[in-house]
């Protein structure tokens, strides 16, 4: 210890615990999406597209409303979350004033929705959007079982394939894109950039793609001098 009483090192310090590493999560192709969706349950089907789509949270997803859906605008509005706390499921503001938010949907996220409302849920501007078979609120592990989850999405070829990844799908096809990362923090509903810097990457092959299409420009032009 020195004189000051400052130490120079953490004595407690732990090799390789001063680094925090968020492992890299599989996202899905378009097709493995639709596919997975056509696997699940009529009822179902719809929330798997939506969820791949909008880059929507579980509890984002299982407290949407009738009334938060604008199929005209194209958008749906997050004002909730539902939680599952120890005994009862809980509907609460979102996890940070950024996640009330309206985020738009792609034409194939409206037409899953246009299709879902008509055959599967009530008529009132407070119906929930989602729902178990008998019109409770979801909560996860039911539905992980009522699917068969684990057993589903491996044999779409999505082995070791969460739900949540399908908000990492959804992110990942928007940053791809071309989304800014201030446009991804409005999407995935983050007040800061860390979360919303993970899905840049994507960027990275949209860049490959421009450099592929300079190739078969470049090799259909005539590259001798004048």
């Amino acid at each position: 210890m020195r004189e000051d009483e400052i130490l120079r090192q953490n004595p407690c310090r732990i090799k390789g615990y001063d680094r925090y590493h968020t492992p890299e999560r599989p996202t899905a192709t378009i097709a493995q999406v639709y596919a997975l969706a056509d696997a699940m349950p009529a009822r179902f089907a719809a929330l798997i597209i939506v969820a791949a789509l909008s880059g929507l949270r579980w509890g984002e997803l299982a407290a949407l409303r009738r009334c938060d859906v604008d199929l005209d605008a194209a958008t749906v509005r997050v004002p909730r979350k539902l939680a599952a706390l120890k005994d009862r499921l809980e509907f609460g503001p979102p996890k940070s004033a950024a996640g009330v938010r309206v985020v738009a949907l792609p034409a194939a996220a409206v037409e899953a929705l246009q299709e879902h409302l008509a055959e599967h849920v009530e008529s009132g501007p407070e119906a929930l959007i989602f729902t178990g078979e008998k019109g409770a609120p979801l909560r996860s592990g039911n539905f992980g079982r009522a699917v068969k989850w684990t057993k589903t999405v491996a044999s779409v070829g999505l082995v070791g394939f969460h739900f949540h990844d399908l908000r990492h799908t959804g992110n990942t096809l928007a940053a791809a894109s071309g989304a800014s990362t201030r446009e991804l923090m409005h999407r995935l509903g983050h007040a800061t950039m860390r979360a919303a810097l993970i899905y840049q990457h994507a960027t990275s092959e949209r860049d490959r793609e421009i450099a592929r299409a300079m190739d078969r420009r470049i090799t259909g032009e005539d590259r001798r001098r004048p």
